[in-house]
């Protein structure tokens, strides 16, 4: 998903006509990318480990799994920002890669979760299309996209808070200013209809965090999306055999 290089990259600049914008573009490293894809891999298998294996015993993996949303969904959405993104179809690869590894990944999750939500690759696929359509612009493709959030929210893993959480990161990256901090805050709080707690929120100051510093992480394109179906079907199995 991240670049190769561990430069920063401006993806939108901060003009200075809005009194509530940011001092300067809100920036990350690849590495520093890298790292928080990484973070979130690590605290969902913890999550999920707590959940089918440990039956919830910890209320701390709990709240800590609850930072994976927002993170993914901030990762996914800085990328989709790049410059050029959208004219070199980064946009269509990212849906076609969820769609496909999704897939990949139900039979696991129906053994663990059941037919109904789709799993999270297919909120983050939901989240690309929305974002997608609405890049494209017009009338039509406007509509649709919001066709896609109104159907695709009752339909996928964390429903409707977690579309609006990537699409207040997505908001928030491509114009950063004061009140579109407040939105990406509030659409992150709403996560706590679906949570039951508000620690989804710790992920943006973590987030914040990561913006300071330049983690020297290599890429691994595919590790989130081979993760995802592989260590479902490993607890799926575990699951089945106790």
């Amino acid at each position: 998903m991240a670049s190769r290089h561990h430069t920063e990259v401006t993806v939108a600049p901060v003009t200075r006509r809005s009194a509530h914008a940011l001092e300067s573009p809100w920036a990350i490293s690849a590495g520093s990318l890298e790292s928080l894809k990484w973070v979130g891999l690590v605290l969902m298998a913890a999550d999920h480990v707590n959940k089918y294996v440990l039956g919830e015993a910890s209320a701390s993996l709990y709240a800590m799994g609850r930072l994976v949303m927002p993170i993914f969904g901030f990762v996914l959405m800085y990328n989709l920002c790049r410059p050029g993104a959208l004219a070199q179809g980064v946009h269509l690869r990212v849906m076609k890669r969820l769609a496909v590894f999704g897939a990949l990944a139900t039979p696991a999750f129906v053994v663990l979760v059941g037919w109904w939500p789709l799993n999270i690759l297919f909120t983050l696929l939901a989240a690309t299309s929305i974002v997608f359509l609405w890049e494209r612009g017009g009338v039509p493709r406007r509509l649709l996209a919001m066709a896609v959030f109104l159907v695709g929210g009752a339909i996928v893993e964390f429903w409707w808070p977690a579309l609006l959480c990537c699409l207040g990161a997505w908001d928030f990256v491509r114009r950063p200013s004061a009140a579109r901090l407040a939105l990406w805050v509030g659409a992150t709080a709403s996560l706590a209809l679906i949570n039951g707690n508000f620690a989804a929120l710790v992920a943006i100051p973590l987030i914040w965090g990561a913006r300071q510093v330049d983690i020297p992480m290599p890429r691994s394109r595919w590790a989130f999306y081979a993760f995802y179906p592989a260590h479902l079907t490993a607890l799926a199995v575990y699951v089945a055999l106790h």
